[in-house]
């Protein structure tokens, strides 16, 4: 198969190394990149008046205003307004910037009016057994861009499934971006009760091009004139536009730390200790237990030491079509931060610390 640009393999290698060292760091600006669908032209799903790239337009900049009140954060827009943006700008735009994020926000639809719920995509690097419905229409926007036959050289959008991608980041990327899409659609479902259709891989171009974490969600389905009505309206897309800031936020600590000019933000109230929590004389909580979260996959896989990189003691969670799987368990913190280093030092560069119940 052919590459998506013409001689663009031995470039794409250089940039990745280069990239993959910056993204691998904490940077004291965290830079995101928010992408509303479509655009100018290129309408998006239309149905029951109800327009995607204006609604994908109105709750991006939403989702940019509830992040400017968090401190160290840099957004960049692909489009603040109604305008057609090619889609090979769009991750362009992220990789110019060395961002941390690739955000892109659409809506579904579907030709009857059943269909409901939330879902974020990260690129899929399997090709089997895959709905590819979602990567086609998304994919589609090609088709309305000149001279795209050269320039998508190698991909066909009616078919997806051809797309080769830059599988070397994305396999180092792949962990970090299931985390986002997880937290995104657990805030869609535990803070706003939306249906939730999980997280999902697809072979999507604006997240294949993309050199880092990277996801697509789709609000809702527009064809459903219920959820239509909820997200054309301006508490729909307030409400998600919050939810999708608060799980890029609590990404941004989970992967880069914080530090103490965080503290004064809008959302640092999450960092308080819940009033009903027994603590121990020692200021630990009696009834939390922390994990190190090492990956998350849509595959079950067998708790053996050789399938984790030799950790032991690993177990797992399944939420939102995902199995999450994290190393050890403790009530102590600075135990838990050991921890963290082990999975570190045998491979898991993007481990994080999390607190569940006993």
């Amino acid at each position: 198969m052919k590459f998506i640009y013409k001689n663009f393999f031995l470039i794409t290698i250089l940039m990745l190394f280069g990239f993959s060292s910056v993204f691998s760091q904490n940077t004291k600006v965290f830079t995101v990149i928010l992408d509303a669908g479509h655009g100018g032209k290129d309408p998006g799903n239309s149905y029951h008046g109800f327009v995607e790239k204006e609604i994908a337009l109105k709750t991006v900049l939403k989702v940019g205003d509830f992040l400017k009140k968090e401190r160290n954060i840099e957004i960049i827009y692909t489009r603040t307004s109604d305008v057609f943006v090619e889609l090979a700008n769009r991750p362009k735009v992220a990789n110019n910037a060395k961002a941390n994020l690739f955000v892109s926000i659409h809506c579904n639809s579907v030709k009857n009016e059943g269909p409901h719920g939330t879902e974020t995509f990260v690129m899929g690097l399997s090709r089997h057994d895959m709905n590819l419905e979602v990567a086609k229409n998304e994919n589609s926007v090609i088709l309305l861009e000149k001279d795209y036959k050269r320039k998508y050289q190698g991909f066909d959008p009616k078919k997806p499934e051809t797309l080769i991608g830059l599988t070397m980041i994305q396999e180092e990327n792949l962990n970090s971006s299931i985390s986002l899409a997880s937290g995104i659609q657990n805030n869609f479902t535990k803070k706003l009760n939306r249906s939730s259709r999980g997280v999902k891989q697809q072979p999507l171009w604006v997240l294949d091009a993309a050199y880092m974490p990277s996801v697509l969600i789709e609000l809702g389905f527009l064809s459903n004139k219920v959820e239509g009505k909820f997200l054309n309206s301006n508490e729909g897309q307030t409400k998600m536009a919050k939810q999708i800031a608060d799980a890029i936020i609590d990404y941004k600590r989970k992967y880069y730390g914080t530090s103490e000019s965080d503290n004064d933000s809008y959302h640092n109230d999450s960092n308080k200790k819940n009033s009903n929590e027994k603590v121990s004389k020692k200021g630990e909580s009696s009834d939390l237990i922390y994990k190190v979260q090492v990956l998350a996959s849509p595959k079950k896989i067998k708790l053996e030491p050789s399938n984790f990189k030799g950790l032991k003691n690993i177990s797992y969670e399944f939420l939102n079509n995902l199995y999450k799987y994290m190393y050890g368990a403790t009530s102590n913190f600075q135990e838990a931060k050991k921890m963290q280093l082990e999975a570190k030092n045998a491979g898991y560069l993007t481990a994080f610390i999390i607190k569940t119940k006993e």
